[in-house]
């Protein structure tokens, strides 16, 4: 094709298969599924749904390019785009940046035309002109011949005599005549020079917008001046706006109060020793591992129940925090890190409740650095948040940690790129976090703005209490539906409670609890673990400009495999195994009755210990205290006292304390003496002195006990909250059997049937990979050749409409298709499958036998086999078709 495109589809047949594939690729959502042609590519390419999401992943500056585009003139040179931009004095930055932004919006297919006649798609410059509902993001208003259209002829020639025009002979010349003079430096300050001062005023709050404003019934005379020179143009009952090309004139030219065509400095830096940066990353991954096992062993038995909407109870959430002692809002991060690896979820019984799953028990007998690595990879691709446990959702319900609509789809990019950005400084450096949100805001402005179903107005410069209408000289709100709001925040700032910067600032944070950053900087393990979505997207300083990186992260990034994911992760682990601490085997005992272990001890050591003693204190040491009632938990659970000393002696450094032996025997004396049975239950001792100081205590009235022989007391109450009550009172009684043997009371844990981990909810439709790229741009090309071939004219009965299938007889059919071997030339035909969907295609006829014609078809690129009866009729290719 030569010449000039005149449409998108006409521009995309000009493109290479490679200029296809980048298409594609930045607007997947293009390939589902896969259009026919390039005519259906366009089509598709320009529907609201596909632009709107195309527009949402443009950065900061393309988008304030496009937004020019939408108030240029359509079509739009390349150099009038450049004044929008750069203002009447240049900007060497703007005209920088600036063919990077057009190459930008013609590869996703927004922009298209030469550079001396550059369009955007139609329904681009409907998301973003002005208009009194929503105002331009330039916070421009209408042309001169939009807000005049409507106006009287008389009211027109008005006008123009107050402006010093001459008078028109209708009202298109009119305008034309009014636009010219606005668009006229020097007219247009020679007019403005003859204005009050209270006028100059009035333009002045209305220059970056929004441009309306409110007018009563008598305007003052310096309001008055600027209507009858139509400086302001009725736009309502009371509502005037600022034309166009008047505000571009006060602005010098510029579309924009502030372009940004750099990306914000991810400044101030701090350096550190990348070695202490890992150290302080290791300890954390510790903390985060000694954690999560913590809760795990906490929900051992099982766990709180679950709401009946889904999710964990506002009390339960506050007494895991407690057990994990820490905040509510940690606590909900480490249950929903704990959730997304698959080592909790509830159980589906009938009284549902939380529990760890047999995958918990598998990840609790890995090393320490695979153990993270589990949970590290958990964390980046997860969707759910825990950082909107607590808040709202739509019906004004609080949203509950493991329960429903937590999901947040951005979430997995923001973290990636968040962790890319870090990637991209020297090792060992932090930056603050507002710097990675400024970076993150400018790479995805709207997607900070968070609107749903619609493109958000970005910043135009002003504040809501400068940018507002005019009545009789004061500030007002302006026509109804135009009141300045969010959208006309100062350039650059986003809404500091928007989802993209709180998933920035939760992302950093809960980078640094899980270890894979360190004092602010990304850890060498880190660095490991997000190398396959890393590479590509960042820029070591001084390799490539901010704008170059910037506009590689505007790109898609290609998901990584999971066979990617898990190199990677094992990468991470291989670097993080050496800054682990060495599991110990042994412990120091105290006078204190307290045992230090001065490092992380093994599983096994652990437990025991667990059992027989009480954690006091967690750190780089942990205390361990001795009390009878952790002794007598190690009784019951069937250990006799030589082996609890024996066990001591085998695992301290130090000898065993005398007053801890004391401690033992004394307990395990006493332990066992009382028997309680079900009687409802009962209590028998040999000593009946003892059973007797028991029947005196007032503590017992709530056992309700009785003496039925002198070694046995009856009990009103359950064996179990008998044990407890004579506990509570001092005692250590044993629970027997019927045969009279003691119990052991080790409980049995509670796990889920096998669950796998929730699924992240993707946000949109993923990124194709070569190999779908490739085929459907194949099918894109074949589908366009038969639709777009030059045919010869088919002798039919009368002319088929565009875009019918061929009619031919059945004898036409079967002569053409048997010349068509002969010939080896090619057929353009109609076929309609078993399903009834009518078709076009073009086939090169290889054999005709038994009712049927195989034939290579150039559409679908393979030799198939048509039954010649649902062959609607064939035509011939003209001789340079195919």
């Amino acid at each position: 094709m030569t010449g000039t495109p005149r449409t998108l589809a006409e521009e995309l047949r000009t493109r290479t298969d490679r200029g296809l594939v980048g298409l594609l690729r930045a607007r997947p959502d293009l390939l589902n599924p896969v259009p026919g042609d390039v005519t259906q590519l366009a089509t598709r390419a320009g529907t609201r749904a596909s632009v709107v999401r195309a527009v949402e992943r443009l950065d900061r500056f393309v988008l304030q390019t496009a937004e020019a585009l939408a108030v240029a003139p359509d079509p739009c040179p390349y150099d009038t785009l450049g004044a929008l931009m750069g203002g009447d004095t240049g900007d060497a930055a703007v005209a920088a940046e600036l063919p990077r932004a057009v190459a930008e919006l013609r590869a996703q297919a927004l922009v298209w035309g030469p550079d001396d006649r550059l369009r955007l798609v139609r329904t681009a410059r409907e998301l973003l002109s002005p208009s009194a509902a929503h105002p331009s993001p330039t916070g421009l208003g209408p042309t001169v011949a939009e807000a005049a259209a409507g106006m009287s002829p008389g009211r027109l020639q008005e006008i123009i005599a107050a402006a010093g025009l001459p008078a028109t002979h209708d009202p298109v010349t009119a305008v034309a005549a009014l636009s010219a003079l606005f668009s006229d430096r020097a007219r247009m300050t020679a007019l403005l020079d003859s204005a009050p001062a209270e006028s100059v005023a009035v333009l002045d709050k209305l220059l970056w917008g929004p441009p309306y404003g409110q007018v009563t019934d008598r305007p003052a005379p310096h309001l008055q001046w600027l209507l009858d020179r139509g400086l302001l143009l009725p736009a309502g009952a009371r509502n005037v706006v600022l034309p166009r090309e008047a505000a571009l004139h006060l602005r010098a030219g510029r579309a924009h109060h502030n372009p940004e065509p750099v990306p914000p400095a991810l400044a101030p830096v701090t350096e550190r020793d990348p070695q202490l940066v890992d150290n302080a990353a290791a300890s954390q991954a510790f903390t985060a591992l000694a954690t999560v096992e913590e809760l795990l062993k906490e929900w051992d038995l099982g766990g709180p129940g679950v709401l009946r909407a889904g999710g964990m109870s506002v009390r339960d959430l506050k007494r895991t925090a407690t057990a994990l002692d820490t905040t509510e809002q940690l606590a909900a991060f480490w249950l929903e890190l704990a959730y997304g690896a698959g080592l909790i979820a509830s159980d589906g019984e009938a009284d549902e409740r939380f529990a760890a799953t047999p995958a918990a028990e598998e990840w609790l007998q890995l090393p320490d650095h695979e153990r993270w690595a589990v949970l590290a990879a958990a964390w980046l691709s997860a969707t759910r948040t825990a950082g909107v446990v607590g808040s709202a959702d739509a019906k004004g319900r609080a949203l509950a940690a493991l329960g429903p609509h937590l999901d947040r789809s951005p979430a997995p990019e923001v973290r990636r790129r968040a962790l890319a950005l870090l990637a991209g400084l020297p090792p060992g450096t932090a930056v603050p976090a507002a710097a990675v949100r400024s970076r993150l805001q400018w790479e995805r402005p709207l997607r900070s703005a968070g609107a749903a179903g619609q493109v958000p107005a970005p910043a135009t410069g002003r504040t809501p209490a400068a940018a507002g209408a005019v009545d009789g000289g004061v500030p007002s709100s302006g026509p109804a539906g135009t009141a300045p709001g969010p959208a006309h925040a100062p350039a650059g700032s986003a809404p500091a409670d928007d989802l993209r910067s709180r998933l920035a600032q939760w992302t950093l944070t809960e980078a640094e609890l899980l270890g894979v950053t360190g004092r602010g900087a990304l850890s060498t393990h880190g660095r490991a673990l997000i190398d396959t979505t890393s590479a590509g997207t960042t820029t070591a300083a001084g390799t490539t400009s901010q704008s170059a990186a910037a506009s590689a992260a505007a790109a898609p990034a290609e998901a990584p495999s999971p066979a990617d994911t898990d190199a990677a992760a094992a990468r991470a682990a291989a670097l993080l195994a050496p800054l682990l601490p060495e599991p110990v085997d042994h412990v120091l005992l105290q006078a204190d009755l307290t045992a230090v272990a001065p490092g992380p001890l093994h599983r096994p050591l652990a437990d025991a210990l667990g059992v027989l003693a009480d954690i006091e204190s967690k750190g780089g040491a942990t205390v361990y205290r001795f009390t009878p009632a952790s002794v007598r938990r190690a009784l019951d659970a069937g250990r006799s006292a030589v082996e609890l000393q024996e066990f001591l002696t085998a695992h301290s450094r130090t000898p065993v304390p005398q007053p801890l032996s004391y401690l033992i025997d004394d307990v395990a004396r006493k332990h066992g003496r009382l028997r309680v049975g079900a009687a409802t239950a009962y209590v028998r001792c040999d000593d009946d002195a003892l059973l007797s100081e028991i029947l005196a205590d007032r503590r017992a009235a709530t056992l309700r006990l009785r003496r039925l022989a002198p070694t046995v007391l009856a009990a009103q109450t359950a064996p179990d909250q008998l044990l407890d009550g004579l506990r509570a009172m001092g005692y250590a009684p044993a629970a027997e059997s019927t045969a009279g043997d003691v119990l052991i009371a080790r409980a049995d844990t509670h796990r889920t049937p096998p669950r796998t981990a929730p699924t992240p909810v993707p946000d949109g439709p993923p990124t194709p990979d070569a190999t779908l790229l490739t085929a459907a741009v194949r099918a894109i090309r074949a589908g366009d050749l038969a639709a777009t071939a030059e045919r010869k004219p088919v002798h039919a009965p009368a002319p088929a409409a565009p875009g019918a299938l061929p009619r031919t007889t059945s004898a036409e059919t079967l002569a053409t298709m048997q010349a068509a071997v002969l010939t080896h030339s090619a057929l353009w035909i109609g076929y309609v499958n078993a399903d009834g969907a009518a078709s076009q295609r073009v086939i090169a006829p290889v054999r005709v036998e038994g009712g049927f014609v195989t034939a290579y078809d150039h559409t679908s690129d393979e030799v198939r086999t048509y039954p010649l009866h649902r062959i609607t009729g064939v035509a011939e290719l003209a001789d340079d078709s195919v």
